[in-house]
């Protein structure tokens, strides 16, 4: 499964995050995957894409960061995935 991390660095304090980073890596738990990030230009938020199939793993990981990050966890699906799922259930909308 694919999770949308958001993450909210406490006190806008990135250079604390990047030291940790620097430091210690991502500290995941083998079968968390990083896909990839991209850091909003006021440092505020930081959005990873990462990859997992047992959510226990995103706690774990989730633990390491915990005095330093607020997360907001979001189990998200490729828009190419919905979109292959949905579009042949359109062709029956409005048939009764």
């Amino acid at each position: 499964m694919l999770f949308m991390v958001i993450e909210r660095f406490r006190g806008r304090d990135a250079k604390a995050v990047y030291r940790r980073f620097r430091a210690e890596g991502r500290m995941a738990p083998e079968g968390l995957t990083y896909v990839g990030s991209w850091i909003e230009a006021n440092f505020d938020r930081c959005f990873q894409l990462m990859e997992c199939e047992d959510a226990r793993l995103l706690q774990q990981w989730v633990a390491n960061w915990g005095e330093l990050i607020d997360f907001e966890i979001v189990p998200v699906v490729p828009s190419k995935e919905t979109s292959d799922w949905l579009l042949p259930l359109l062709d029956d909308e409005g048939e009764a």
